[in-house]
């Protein structure tokens, strides 16, 4: 991926991707996200991704209606996502649904959109580890096309506050 940020040129401005996932994180990183985008008068893209197994033909049926019950809780996600950004910045970020493998869509995402200047993540604070997401992105962070900022799972408003 060689694509030119161009973010702070006339006409753009930056941008930060946030993930919004089914781990109970993810408003860590919303909220660090929409805090940053007062700050520098940006805007936030909200992800979701939909993983998609190989579908058998035979199942058709059963896996169109899995994938518009999956296309439903996405739209949910986002819109609770997407609430929480408006209520602590008034702003409404940009939302995007994909389908398939996470980081394969979340390095598409920022190589169609030039203006996305840094990955925000949310680590779970528990002895679980960090979260799927975090443990992967790990294996490919040397390579990674933009900065990417792992917000702790347990900070507080008032900690973020602070911070952004």
């Amino acid at each position: 991926m060689t694509t030119q940020r161009r973010s702070y040129e006339t006409g753009h401005k930056p941008k930060c991707l946030v993930i919004v996932d089914d781990t109970a994180e993810w408003d860590r990183a919303v909220y660090y996200a929409s805090r940053w985008a007062i700050r520098v008068g940006g805007g936030v893209v909200m992800l979701r991704v939909i993983e998609t197994e190989d579908q058998n033909q035979q199942w058709l049926g059963v896996a169109e209606v899995m994938r518009a019950e999956a296309q439903e809780e996405a739209n949910a996600a986002l819109d609770r996502a997407a609430g929480r950004a408006n209520g602590i910045a008034a702003i409404t970020p940009e939302r995007v649904i994909r389908e398939g493998d996470p980081t394969e869509q979340i390095l598409d995402v920022i190589d169609k959109d030039v203006d996305i200047t840094m990955l925000v993540l949310a680590a779970n604070p528990g002895p679980e580890g960090p979260g799927p997401l975090i443990t992967i992105m790990a294996k490919t962070v040397g390579s990674f096309p933009i900065p990417i900022t792992i917000v702790p799972g347990d900070l507080s408003d008032e900690d973020i506050d602070a911070l952004s």
